[in-house]
């Protein structure tokens, strides 16, 4: 039944199912609306009940894709779902877009897959490709079908490069006349931060007293809030870029929006510069310095670099993990490189240490011999 409650006249409707009074407002002053309502909430609880499920008609990949990322947004970090929105706006949806999800099978990916390898684009990043295909085909609970007959692309591992101590100096001179990239540069290859980690550093987070810099939210969630020691090349870096800005509040980014600002000249424009949002890039100045040093690697690489130089000096896995904020000891193994002068030194080592053994070997053995000719 339905009947009015209230000055303002509302229908509400009561009704027993199941052995349970249902009694619930239609937020409508409409009997109509009200009587509707009505209908459709006992079709929702019978359907419920009886597990009865609505077909609906299959959705496209483009529409699937725009749901998706909006339902995962608020759970990713910012640089992981430009990432994604990247795959599906630039490579996905274009190959799938108007597509029915239950058309994309095993052969159409194969297919795709081929063509973004024709494109010149790494495994990798075809890879991160499939794994945003995969997510939204799983939501969809089509992906359980396809997952034994995709094939994902063999990665490389040795991709990452730890530079050698004359690239390091060579990058730091191309680099010396940029105050923001030499600073950023600085930091990264003394505290292994990663890129999005220096970019939205903020002030608040570095403690001159302590000389230390706490990680805000990395990629990882062991990375996250860890501290790392500031170094006396990364501190000096800090100190010197502190005193380019003029006034900073603890909640301003410490690389902040400067488009068209000139920040890295020794008299910016400040008007420019907005230390309420973080740099978005510093690629230009990045591309400049490497072709004047002469040199082909990622920004990535200097973080690669600093695990290297820490795995080199002996520190212990619990000491790299520390810094680096990985979990596992493949990750540690799989960002340090361990040079050859550095693999020289401990085998070198090895043989100091058997020929010292061996001199005094002998020595045992001949006084043995001594004694038992006396006897």
């Amino acid at each position: 039944m339905i009947y009015r409650r209230g000055k303002q006249g509302i229908y509400w409707y009561r009704f027993r199912f199941a052995g349970r009074m249902i009694h619930e407002s239609t937020k409508t002053q409409s009997k109509t609306l009200a009587r509707d309502g009505e209908r459709q909430r006992r079709r929702e609880l019978e359907e419920k009940w009886n597990r009865v499920e609505r077909r609906s008609l299959p959705p496209t990949f483009r529409h699937a894709s725009s749901a998706w990322l909006e339902a995962e947004k608020p759970h990713l970090a910012e640089r992981t779902y430009e990432i994604y929105e990247v795959a599906v706006r630039c490579h996905l949806s274009p190959a799938f877009g108007p597509r029915l999800l239950c058309d994309i099978g095993a052969d159409t990916i194969a297919a795709y897959q081929a063509r973004r390898k024709e494109a010149g684009a790494s495994a990798r990043t075809i890879n991160k490709e499939l794994q945003v295909l995969r997510q939204i085909l799983k939501r969809h609970k089509l992906w359980g079908n396809l997952q034994g007959d995709v094939k994902f692309e063999r990665e490389h591992r040795d991709i990452g490069k730890a530079l050698t101590r004359g690239e390091e100096k060579k990058l730091l001179k191309a680099c010396a006349s940029n105050a923001l990239l030499n600073a950023v540069v600085t930091l990264a290859l003394n505290t292994a931060l990663r890129k999005n980690e220096i970019r939205t550093l903020r002030w608040s987070q570095v403690d001159f007293e302590k000389r230390s810099v706490t990680v805000g939210r990395a990629k990882t969630q062991a990375g996250s809030g860890r501290v790392i020691p500031l170094n006396q090349p990364a501190f000096d870096s800090l100190v010197r870029w502190a005193g380019r800005l003029v006034e900073s509040n603890a909640e301003d980014y410490v690389f902040p929006a400067c488009e068209a600002a000139g920040i890295e000249r020794e008299h910016p424009d400040r008007e420019r510069i907005d230390p309420s949002h973080p740099i978005k890039s510093w690629r230009s100045a990045w591309r400049t310095a490497l072709e004047r040093a002469g040199l082909q690697l990622r920004f990535h690489d200097l973080r690669h670099t600093c695990i290297t130089k820490l795995a080199e000096s002996q520190a212990s896995e619990q000491t790299l993990m520390a810094i680096a904020g990985h979990v596992s000891r493949s990750m540690i193994e799989h960002y340090s490189h361990i040079r050859m002068e550095a693999k020289r030194r401990a085998t070198d080592a090895i043989v100091v240490g058997r020929v010292h053994q061996n001199v005094h070997q002998p020595a045992k053995e001949d006084s043995s011999r001594t004694r038992k000719s006396l006897n």
